[in-house]
């Protein structure tokens, strides 16, 4: 897929972090990038700075999403490039102690539930609902239609204390890369995934600077956090690379998670 100005492309949680670093690179290529968030002030200050279009989009509801596609598509037509960026990261153990009781308590399941229904259901009902779009298009060179590029993590494949709910969501995402790639191989649309390490995100950004350089020692080479624009070099080059499909790349500096 070259990218360039005949190229629409959604990008949910374009609002900030990796989402925010894809959208303002695509647009750099000159991409019409109509961004998916809930954080509508940062989401309009970002899609007015790229020339692209604002959807409110909650990922988890189907009419939500939907409206998110067609204002996006009024404004740029039918995208032929969508990047799952939206996502959460929770905490909590199978089972955890009071600290002053010591009494046992079970895993909250409403954050469990709440964990794979933004991580592992959003990113489904987006790129399937895109995908529908996608498969009534004009085939490009390669036969190719579209592209879909979802985030997991490595936590799907080395999940911390702590982390079920959050490895349960992102290892969904890991799973379904290959069968939905299988699903829509004849449709000319390509799906592909990355498994982001540790990164620079608004959040770590919250992070005392020791905490920060503590947790970039830990990575083999290069010995720093990942960034929005290592996650968006990798994603644009998943978008013009047609012959990737079905796969999944840690995006990581060799890092293998510790169980704690």
């Amino acid at each position: 897929m070259k990218l360039d100005a005949s190229i629409a492309a959604v990008v949910t949680g374009g609002a900030s972090g990796l989402g925010e670093g894809t959208a303002r690179a695509l647009a750099a290529k000159g991409v019409r990038v109509a961004i998916f968030d809930l954080n509508v002030e940062k989401g309009e200050a970002v899609a007015k700075d790229i020339g692209g279009v604002f959807c409110e989009v909650n990922v988890t509801s189907d009419d939500s999403v939907a409206a998110g596609f067609a204002k996006a598509r009024a404004a740029h037509g039918q995208e032929r490039l969508t990047i799952n960026c939206a996502g959460i990261a929770t905490g909590q153990k199978t089972v955890s102690r009071n600290r002053e009781t010591q009494e046992p308590r079970a895993h909250d399941m409403a954050q469990f539930e709440k964990t794979v229904s933004i991580n592992l259901f959003g990113t489904f009902r987006v790129l399937s609902q895109s995908a529908t779009g996608m498969v009534a298009l004009d085939p490009m060179e390669d036969g190719e239609r579209g592209a879909i590029i979802n985030t997991a993590s490595v936590a799907a494949q080395d999940g911390q204390i702590g982390q079920a709910a959050y490895s349960a969501s992102k290892g969904g995402v890991y799973a379904m890369t290959l069968p939905v790639a299988r699903d829509l191989m004849n449709e000319g649309v390509r799906v592909n995934t990355i498994l982001p390490g540790i990164m620079w995100t608004p959040m770590m950004a919250g992070m005392d600077q020791k905490v920060q350089d503590a947790l970039a020692a830990m990575i083999p080479f290069p010995k720093r956090l990942g960034t929005p624009a290592d996650y968006a070099a990798l994603a644009v080059h998943l978008a013009e690379n047609t012959y990737i499909n079905g796969e999944c790349i840690r995006l990581d500096g060799a890092i293998r998670l510790a169980p704690r």
